[in-house]
């Protein structure tokens, strides 16, 4: 029987019927503009348009028309009227390309599709040894930035290239005829074509001369090794070959010297045939390395350099005298007396800026023979010089320099004295800033050059000696830039573009390969010749370094956050969203306090009654007067009593959204280079709402979390010691949980059956994962607001836990020895204060796709289910937002969607305009308000795997399966595969003795798996 109901679609089609078919028998309601790609009449009616190309465009018309049906006009949309053979609809391409800015750098693949880089990969093929680290995962945001330099100006005013390229030309020929010094003052470049380039200009310019400049100097490492061994570089270690590594303030798996060794280092780290790497680590604030650390020793840097200075005496046999702290002493001498028996096997290094201290390092290394240090394949990211910027800024003060070209840096926001090099900027006749955005430097510069992003430009780079790489561009230039080697040609009188330039520069190195080769590899690997010489005064220097004093007061150490660097990528939102890996804070920089220093001062954080984290206020004042106001505080587990630690790369103001002008500009305190400087710390009123995403300090003695021992237990001990399987009760007996199943089995064996494998001892917390995963997955960036609230957006999150005791054995230790309830509260409480030098463990967690998963059973839309693959699906369609998913994941990894983050003015960040959504990946939907999401174990990658393998008639080889993460992963940490297959690498890890799943008691078999950390204390 037929049904007479009125079914209706709004509410206003049935209050207001006749406005509704009006509209509806307008079949478009704004006109399609086919005349955008089709022309005019006239010239249509006079062209020779056949029958066939007649129906491409009526083809495409009606597409546009139903597009504009559903969702509104197509404004601008030219078709491919001849696709072109390169290009797939919906297959992505890869293009190998390096990225050096300065201070990242790394070789990469960046996937493309349609013509359109959405994604940053590592390049793994041989020779390409640097990975991307979670600023360059981030860079290709940046690409998208809204706010970037669109086209150049001329005294604050839009010109054209022809204007500049004149105005360029007019300045130095004045400068030529006058005798005016001209300048070239650019970042590190490590690029041989560029280099030469410049060479050229300065032939052509007699006057001219090249500074280079690094916003964080590397300056008296640099001095150090050009004393020694007459060129200006870095030593590239390999940690690899180290049995024994001794660091005296570098962390080296963070910043120093540009970073990069994390690989290295994990190597060593993975327990093999019962070894593994031993390292000592002397620091004042808690930083990456010291985190991974067997022995980690919390001191200024002042003691530093006499810890440094007893190292080498016990080393190299001198009997320097030493004013080290005694509470430090015994410590000092055990790890130089391991080193010096480690003999070639160890190495030392150090981050102390002083040119004595990093002689002494080179002294230490040569007279250990280590194989982790060699003076061929040299770093040449860092060429900086600190005497030649303070002499630029003297000459500019003076009124000596006639023109400036400035590329690749940002000096009035990145100087300490900035205001001097402003004043001595006006005594410049013409001044030119190459820049990607118009920053603080390019306001205030006579030419403000718009350049082309790295991912729009050609270039070569020479990252370490003997080492040659290609940077090629993989999109079109979005707005009317021009690269600085494009006008250096120009104003060199030279024809042809840079890439023409490079490729006729590559010929001379490249050789026993060929241009197109290497631009499909990315990377050429040739011999390098080890450097020769090695000699210095090292005795002089020990007794200078010897020298140094406790300054009074305290001492600042500044750094370089894992996040956010020296601050190039200040209006990049997933940076700003990303936690600190120590701190777990988000959108800011602070002083880090220590504990015992808080105390002291009142200083205080805490939780309040949302979530959040408060903190107090601090003026920070230098011994010449320089002040810095209104710093939150953090107070630091780790920091050596008597220091503070504070960012660099925030405070910044220009060209940035309003939502990213956070923090403070620590480079104002940055005087003379030097990253440590005396300081006096008052706590002022008010308190600072931090955006915090971890609240738990410590891991309170819960040993299934996190699973940890020393090499010596791994070693003589059976593996149930130390991985215990936790017990359960079953008919009134303790039996193993892993052997109780409330669930029906299923037959996993068929097809594919992913695992993740992440192993403690190799994270290093870096987090270039959860930015991999950010671009992957179209997560989106919810702000500090809504941080602050717990409701980040992550579908990866690094948990940090501290210890409580001096290591998470003494809070096991201690745990098991409370006694009655009143004992247990009380000791639980002061669990959860960290101690004043913790151990520290990462831990990476996301979804882990239980094979019986809590969420499942409790949707009751079935939004959530499984799979016989092992991944737990989401259909976003059917969430309904209960909620119940949430509160049944005994892991916290589901993340709700409070509103609506994409084209929301109330979230401006790249999903609210139409340039940042270009990096959007059109295989993952964009999620909606109201609907829950989590982990997807990348279910897109390992589908598109299976699905070409498919095509191309093949098995899958081990290592083609990837999630975002485990590709992101430059250490190993994590892996990813089919435990199905019997031979890869992810079913050995699964059998591995090491291997336990998280809160294993609760019986949800994920198909995450972890491996127990193991110190070698």
């Amino acid at each position: 029987m037929s049904s007479n109901k009125k079914y209706w679609k709004s509410v206003e089609e049935l209050e207001n019927g006749s406005i509704v078919e009006a509209l509806r028998n307008n079949e478009f309601v704004e006109a399609i503009p086919t005349d955008e790609f089709l022309g005019n009449d006239d010239a249509m009616s006079s062209s020779s348009t056949s029958r066939r190309d007649f129906l491409k465009y009526v083809g495409f018309s009606t597409a546009a028309a139903t597009l504009a049906a559903c969702e509104g006009p197509v404004n601008k949309s030219i078709p491919y009227v001849l696709q072109p053979e390169q290009i797939i609809p919906g297959v992505a391409d890869y293009y190998a390309t390096s990225v050096f800015d300065g201070f990242d750098f790394a070789n990469l693949l960046v996937k493309t599709r349609e013509g359109r880089p959405i994604k940053i990969d590592n390049n793994t093929i041989s020779g390409a040894k640097f990975a991307a680290n979670a600023r360059i995962h981030a860079s290709i945001l940046s690409l998208y930035d809204n706010m970037r330099l669109k086209e150049p100006k001329i005294d604050g005013k839009n010109a054209t290239w022809l204007a500049v390229d004149a105005k360029v030309k007019s300045s130095l020929a004045d400068a030529k005829s006058k005798g005016g010094q001209v300048v070239l003052l650019t970042n590190t470049l490590a690029s041989p074509s560029t280099e030469k380039l410049i060479g050229e200009f300065i032939a052509l310019n007699p006057t001219a001369k090249h500074v280079v400049y690094d916003a964080v100097s590397s300056s008296e490492a640099l001095d150090a090794f050009e004393t020694v061994y007459g060129e200006r570089a870095l030593v590239d270690y390999d940690f690899s070959k180290a049995s024994l590594i001794v660091s005296v303030g570098a962390d080296f798996l963070g910043d120093w010297q540009g970073g990069g060794y994390d690989s290295g280092y994990a190597k060593g780290r993975i327990p093999q045939n019962g070894k593994m790497s031993r390292h000592f680590q002397l620091e004042a604030n808690m930083t990456l390395s010291g985190a991974a650390a067997d022995k980690r020793l919390a001191m200024s840097v002042a003691n530093q350099k006499q810890a440094l200075v007893q190292i080498y005496n016990i080393v190299i046999g001198a009997a320097v005298p030493v004013t080290l702290d005694a509470k430090f002493k015994t410590e000092v001498v055990k790890s130089a007396q391991q080193l010096k028996a480690a003999g070639i096997n160890g190495v030392l290094v150090s981050g102390i800026q002083d040119k004595n201290a990093q002689l002494l390092v080179l002294a230490i290394n040569q007279a250990l023979g280590s194989t982790a240090y060699s003076t061929s394949g040299t770093r040449q990211i860092r060429k900086g010089s600190n005497e030649k910027v303070a002499q630029l800024i003297n000459d500019m003060k003076a009124g000596s320099v006639h023109t400036l070209i400035m590329s690749g840096v940002n000096p009035v926001y990145t100087l300490a004295d900035s205001a001097s090099f402003v004043a001595g900027l006006k005594k410049v006749k013409t001044s030119v800033a190459f820049s990607l955005k118009e920053d603080e430097t390019a306001l205030v510069s006579t030419v403000a050059a718009a350049v082309p992003h790295y991912l729009e430009s050609w270039g070569d780079l020479s990252l370490t000696r003997g080492t040659y790489s290609l940077t090629q561009p993989t999109i079109r230039p979005l707005f009317d830039t021009k690269q600085f080697q494009d006008v250096l040609m120009s104003l060199n009188g030279m024809s042809g573009t840079f890439y023409d330039y490079v490729k006729a520069n590559a010929s001379g190195t490249v050789t026993g390969s060929t241009w197109n080769k290497v631009l499909h590899d990315g990377v050429f690997v040739s011999e390098s010749q080890v450097l020769s010489g090695g000699n210095a005064d090292y005795a002089t220097a020990a007794n200078d370094l010897a020298k140094s004093k406790v300054s009074q007061g305290f001492e600042l150490v500044l750094y370089t956050k894992t996040g956010m660097g020296d601050g190039q990528q200040a209006n990049n939102p997933w940076l700003q969203e990303f936690p600190d890996p120590i701190t777990r804070v988000s959108w800011d920089n602070y002083i880090t306090v220590s504990n015992a220093d808080a105390k002291e001062m009142g200083m205080t954080n805490e939780i309040v009654a949302n979530g959040g984290l408060n903190g107090s206020y601090a003026t920070v004042t230098t011994a010449d007067g320089i002040k810095l106001e209104n710093v939150p505080v953090i107070v630091q587990p780790g920091q050596a009593v008597g220091t503070v630690g504070l960012a660099l790369g925030y405070g910044r103001k220009a060209a940035l959204k309003e939502e990213m002008m956070v923090g403070i500009n620590a480079y104002s305190l940055y005087k003379g280079f030097n990253d440590v400087q005396a300081i006096t710390l008052e706590k002022v009123s008010g308190d600072h709402e931090f955006a915090c995403v971890q609240g738990q300090k410590t891991l309170m003695g819960r040993g299934d979390i996190i699973k940890e021992t020393t090499l010596e237990i791994f070693n003589t001990k059976d593996a149930k010691v130390w991985n215990e399987v936790p017990m359960v009760s079953l008919n009134h007996e303790e039996v193993e949980a892993t052997t109780v199943d409330l669930w029906d089995t299923f037959d996993r064996s068929i097809g594919h059956h992913f695992n993740l494998s992440i192993d403690l001892n190799a994270c290093t917390g870096c987090g270039a994962c959860v930015i991999a995963c950010h671009a992957e997955n179209n997560v989106p960036v919810v702000g500090k607001s809504e941080i602050r609230r717990s409701r980040d957006m992550h579908w990866l999150r690094i948990d940090r836990y501290y210890s409580s005791e001096s290591t998470f054995a003494g809070d096991n230790e201690r745990k098991e020895n409370i006694k009655g309830l009143s004992s247990s509260l009380s000791t639980f409480n002061e669990m959860e204060k960290a101690g004043d030098n913790p151990q520290v463990s990462f831990q990476p967690v996301m979804c882990q796709h239980c094979n019986h998963a809590p969420c499942e059973t409790v949707c009751p839309v079935a939004a959530t289910s499984h799979s016989r693959q092992g991944q737990n699906h989401m259909a976003y369609n059917r969430c309904v937002g209960t909620r119940y998913c949430a509160n049944n994941c005994p892991y916290k990894v589901r993340r709700f969607n409070w509103f609506l983050y994409n084209k929301n003015s109330e979230f401006d960040y790249h999903m609210n305009d139409d340039l940042g959504r270009m990096v959007l990946n059109p295989d993952v939907n964009v999620r909606s308000r109201g609907v829950m999401e989590k982990c997807s174990m990348c279910i897109q990658m390992t589908q598109a795997t299976i699905l070409k393998a498919k095509r191309e008639g093949r098995s899958i080889v081990d290592g083609e399966f990837q999630t975002a993460c485990s590709n992101a992963c430059s250490t190993g940490a994590m892996v990813f595969g089919d435990v199905n297959d019997t031979k890869s690498q992810v079913t050995k890890l699964a059998a591995d003795d090491r291997m336990y799943h998280l809160l294993e008691h609760v019986g949800t078999k994920p198909n995450v798996i972890y491996h127990v950390k193991v110190r070698n204390t």
